[in-house]
């Protein structure tokens, strides 16, 4: 008997929206408080907790915070079609044994340069590819659109039965056996994630083009495609994208501590200082990846047009080069690559407005201006990247931004929505049968129901994401409202917990308007509220914080200045540096 009770109090203790009884017990916490102008209610109340006990408002469930995904590497072919080049086509490899290079020792042109600077000393996790290994089973791939040969060489097998070198997924593959090599802790997996690094980087070498004083690495195949006008590629064409990367490729190897003798760590630095040249080479002559644009910023183009000077302007594969920039500054610290990287980073801060579209997926390329749905999440990705890299609070801001304008939609499994008591409006959507966007359905609303609650309540739910031409809802995933849709509005409706953490390296700074109201939120643990306190200053006052996260549904900064360490401030009541 005494086993039945605990079962039926460890159901009440999770309230469904089938119930509607209480999800706890209000509990007074400590501060001063006065109303919110947060949240949007259907009949508004002077206290926003009227409806919801504070200690569901003002208090965390135990468990690490879901973390910012990071989503899996896109097929750089997705939406291009392949085809065999024309007969009596001629790759021109150059072949043989590699010689030292004399990289160039001036810029291809001037350009705006802001100041960025290259953090050194980086934690081992915050640095290039570090976020992406290659899995197991990933190291022996057998068969699929892409797989490695006898060699161990990662190609590409086209759909007409021909296999081609793919230079931007050789390297990736490799980039992601690097990161592995460095962890693994079993001697033969480790050994073989070496070996397979090193298979793509001698295939590249073996494939290289030597001219302009500089190493190229040639696409062998055909490529149009649909919706991006001028990428139209006959063999051999050549992408920003492979020459930045490559860079990253040779110089990690070339970096390496153990596992390379001399010589084959100095091959890999001649190849790196080879790859290097490529972004010293302006667009005066063929083949080019480097431009100015009219503004005077700098360009590395993923894809060049045959055009001077004309690209995609595509966002994502030029930091993705970027990334090579870094990697050869900490092997070689060479100033004209310092330089590079500054005004790379200048131009992604100067055009991030065009690559943003609010409230919705940001563009893929500057060019052509579609919204992206998976590119999105990838320049969330390297937008926190360049934040990590450079410790810039303009980065940083933008970053916020693009999670504002579309948050990653997913949650750890048994997250919970608490839901005031009072009347609500679900409704069933229009998307994919995993909630994501379905471009055929738009999120159209395919209908809605009015339901009441006597009491607070709280409510599983599986996907929280930005709807199109709406706000931020939950979809609820089990009970009488299973596939219902609730937007999202604190204290209403809320995701329990920390979700979607941004930690800095550096503390950033939040400053509260003179005579402008604030509120302090120190949580509670566990159904106990925490501490709420009003903030309001006579001339403008500013606080430093180390954390930005969506806590119990609101985006929320986390105080580490002295007087407030430990209290989250939402972070529409304050301004943020880095605008």
């Amino acid at each position: 008997m005494a086993g039945k009770r605990r079962a039926e109090v460890g159901r009440r203790r999770f309230i469904r929206l089938a119930g509607g009884t209480a999800a706890g017990a209000a509990v007074v916490g400590g501060g001063t408080f006065t109303a919110m102008a947060t949240g949007v209610f259907e009949s508004p109340t002077p206290d926003p907790f009227a409806n919801m006990p504070r200690s569901l408002a003002l208090s965390l469930p135990q468990g690490a915070a879901e973390s910012i995904p990071v989503p899996p590497l896109p097929d750089p072919l997705d939406g291009g079609t392949v085809s065999a080049p024309s007969p009596g086509t001629r790759i021109p490899y150059t072949g043989g044994t590699p010689v030292e290079t004399d990289v160039p020792t001036s810029l291809p042109f001037e350009f705006n340069k802001a100041g960025y600077k290259i953090v050194p000393d980086l934690p081992e996790a915050l640095r290039p590819w570090r976020n992406r290994p290659t899995t197991w089973a990933n190291a022996n791939l057998s068969s699929g659109t892409y797989h490695l040969n006898a060699q161990g060489v990662y190609m590409y097998y086209a759909e007409d039965g021909k296999v081609y070198d793919h230079p931007v997924g050789q390297i990736q593959f490799a980039l992601g056996c690097i990161t592995s090599y460095r962890v693994e802790k079993d001697a033969t997996r480790k050994a073989t994630f070496l070996k397979r690094a090193r298979a793509q980087a001698d295939r590249l070498i073996a494939k290289r083009v030597e001219t302009r004083g500089a190493w190229y690495f040639p696409y062998p195949f055909n490529l149009t495609h649909a919706e991006h006008s001028g990428v139209a590629y006959k063999a051999p064409w050549y992408s920003g994208m492979a020459q930045g990367e490559a860079i990253s490729l040779f110089a990690q190897l070339a970096g390496l501590q153990e596992g390379l003798t001399e010589d084959e760590k100095a091959l890999y630095k001649t190849a790196a200082d080879g790859a290097f040249a490529s972004l010293l080479r302006g667009d005066n002559a063929a083949p080019w990846v480097v431009n100015k644009d009219k503004a005077g910023y700098l360009w590395i183009q993923e894809y060049p047009f045959k055009t001077a000077g004309t690209g995609d302007y595509t966002y994502n594969g030029m930091i993705f080069a970027m990334f090579g920039l870094w990697d050869y500054v900490q092997l070689t610290g060479n100033e004209l690559a310092v330089q590079l990287y500054d005004g790379a980073c200048t131009t992604m801060a100067r055009y991030f407005s065009l690559l943003r579209n609010p409230r919705w997926y940001s563009y893929y390329c500057q060019t052509h201006r579609i919204p992206a749905v998976t590119y999105h999440h990838h320049h969330i990705a390297l937008w926190q990247q360049l934040h990590w890299h450079t410790n810039s609070a303009v980065f940083a801001h933008q970053l916020d931004m693009l999670i504002e304008d579309f948050p990653p939609p997913g949650v750890k499994t048994g997250s919970v929505i608490a839901i005031a008591a009072g009347a609500h409006t679900l409704y069933k959507v229009g998307t994919k049968a995993d909630g994501n966007y379905d471009k055929a359905q738009q999120d159209k609303i395919l209908g809605s129901k009015k339901v009441t609650f006597a009491k607070a309540t709280q409510a599983p739910i599986d996907i929280r994401r930005r709807i199109k031409g709406a706000g931020v809802w939950y979809r609820i995933a089990a009970g009488a409202y299973k596939g219902y849709w609730i937007g999202e509005a604190y204290p209403k409706v809320f995701l329990r917990g920390e979700h979607l953490p941004v930690t800095y390296q550096v503390p950033r700074t939040l400053t509260i308007a003179a005579n402008a109201t604030a509120k302090a939120i120190q949580f509670g643990t566990n159904g106990t509220a925490g501490t709420l306190k009003t903030l309001k200053y006579s001339e403008a006052h500013s606080l430093q914080f180390d954390r930005r996260s969506m806590v119990n549904g609101r985006s929320m900064l986390r105080i580490v200045s002295e007087e407030l360490a430990g209290y989250w401030i939402p972070a529409n009541q304050v301004v943020t540096d880095g605008r």
